[in-house]
């Protein structure tokens, strides 16, 4: 082996690891920057024209992706999984984030969504038949009690009220509904394609706001247009994206555990750019969250047989 040869061997992982971590950086930096985009909005744009305008801009950018290539259509048996995720996921997901997002802050919104990867081990349990082990029933009860502290918190703060945070629980709930239909469907379908039909489906879900979508374009600025199409682009189309390219040369469970770091980002964007804080309690209830999480995910040790 020559020089060259063995430098373009070790430059190759390298390399690819530094792809990753920028993809890793620009989705998490994306997705944080959704929830402060959408507590901008909410004052001008309600929550139905919103989903369906952000969905539409993200159904043309994905569509430009999937055409660029060959393409992989799904079977029968896809669909009744892709319409689930599509509704789920993508349409009354952005419903219910865009309603609660004009109540509560984007930090406590970005906190309360991350009861999702709890809410997913929990319906594994019951539609996939995976195990509830000791530490899923812990890491539940300490979630959910993180959910209760911010839900006291928002009520007695001046950046939102309860009705919001169960907004955003029912968005961390269509959220691991659509986690789970989406996880077979990858196993069959290239991730550009379940993404783009998903957002059309989503789309559709949103149509009845066809109205209030058309006054919004006629009688908004260009700065909010070009918010509504930024969240169509940037942390729809592309940072799923860019996820689903991390996710193919990342171990899931270790990356889903970087999503933590979307609200302490979307904390620090609201911050400076809307002057916004959330209660001090919202801090204690979204490190209950993360830690319930993290417990979910412990492994109950095995037992090793002593032989003699």
């Amino acid at each position: 082996m020559t020089d060259h040869s063995r430098s373009s061997s070790t430059d190759s992982p390298r390399r690819t690891q530094l792809l990753v971590l920028a993809a890793v950086a620009v989705t998490l930096l994306l997705w944080a920057s959704a929830f402060v985009a959408i507590r901008h909005l909410g004052h001008d744009v309600p929550p139905g024209a919103l989903s369906l305008g952000r969905l539409l801009v993200a159904s043309i950018a994905l569509g430009v992706l999937v055409f660029r290539r060959p393409r992989t259509w799904p079977a029968r048996r896809d669909w009744p999984l892709l319409l689930l995720c599509g509704v789920g996921w993508f349409g009354v997901y952005n419903l219910a984030l865009n309603a609660a997002e004009r109540r509560i802050d984007a930090g406590t919104s970005a906190l309360v969504v991350q009861v999702g990867p709890i809410i997913v081990a929990l319906l594994a349990t019951v539609f996939l038949g995976e195990r509830m082990t000791r530490w899923l029933l812990i890491g539940m009860a300490v979630g959910f009690a993180g959910v209760v502290v911010i839900a006291r918190g928002s009520s007695s703060g001046g950046s939102g009220d309860v009705v919001g945070v169960w907004l955003a629980i029912l968005a961390a709930v269509t959220y691991a509904v659509g986690v789970l239909a989406q996880k077979p469907l990858l196993g069959r379908l290239p991730g550009p394609e379940v993404t783009w039909l998903a957002c059309i489906i989503g789309a559709v879900v949103c149509l009845p706001w066809t109205g209030e979508l058309v006054t919004v374009v006629r009688q908004s600025d260009a700065a909010t247009l070009g918010w509504i199409a930024y969240l169509g682009i940037f942390p729809t189309a592309i940072a799923f994206s860019t996820w689903a390219y991390v996710l193919a040369r990342s171990d899931a469970g270790t990356l889903t555990l970087t999503t933590f770091l979307v609200p302490f980002i979307a904390t620090l964007i609201a911050w400076a750019l809307l002057s916004e804080v959330p209660p001090a309690l919202t801090y204690v209830g979204g490190g209950l969250c993360i830690a319930g999480v993290l417990l979910t995910r412990r492994k109950p040790r095995r037992r090793v047989d002593l032989v003699d």
